[in-house]
């Protein structure tokens, strides 16, 4: 039994202390993942992998940890939760960049910063048919969750789905044919 196990059964149990181990000890994992993530985006975006990880944390509960039956019920809820975090923020920039909200500054201002649309629109696209996607094929929708908004390695997300490399590696392939179909027939 994993020690992320072993913690999740503990906050089950009631220990109150227990959330903030499993914090603790997913945090730098986390935080890993969201940097990578991070490295992605287009220069002077405004999210840092720390705060990512926090927001993460506190959509999932915070200190107040619902019952998590096991490593990959958490690992498929902070996958969700950071799914959301970054299109909510996508969303906002689009919203933003249509003139929601409008305020004239000035361009040669402090703080001004230009971020390629590009990266949002694909985020908000990928959103749009993974949930499709959801809908189809769960499991394999998971999958995409745990690898892209994650950043687990087709190995690890094996792992937290149960499954064998062999069956993850080929859902992994499917769904990336299916998203690149169905994304570009979004363009």
């Amino acid at each position: 039994m994993s020690d992320v196990t072993q913690i999740l059964s503990a906050v089950r149990a009631g220990d109150e202390a227990a959330a903030g181990q499993l914090f603790e000890l997913v945090y730098t994992e986390l935080r890993q993942v969201a940097a990578q993530k991070m490295a992605g985006e287009a220069v002077g975006h405004t999210l840092q992998p720390t705060a990512l990880v926090h927001e993460a944390w506190l959509r999932l509960g915070a200190d107040a940890q619902p019952h998590w039956q096991n490593r990959a019920h958490f690992f498929s809820a902070a996958a969700e939760a950071m799914r959301r975090i970054l299109v909510d923020r996508a969303r906002r920039k689009q919203a933003l960049r249509r003139g929601s909200g409008a305020e004239h500054i000035d361009v040669n201002g402090e703080g001004f910063e230009i971020a390629g649309p590009a990266d949002d629109e694909q985020l908000l696209r990928l959103n749009e048919v993974l949930d499709q996607f959801v809908a189809i094929e769960p499991q394999k929708a998971e999958l995409v969750k745990l690898r892209y908004f994650v950043g687990l390695s087709v190995e690890q997300a094996a792992l937290v789905l149960n499954v064998s490399e062999p069956t993850a590696k080929r859902w992994w392939a499917y769904s990336k044919a299916w998203l690149y179909r169905e994304m570009k027939g979004k363009e």
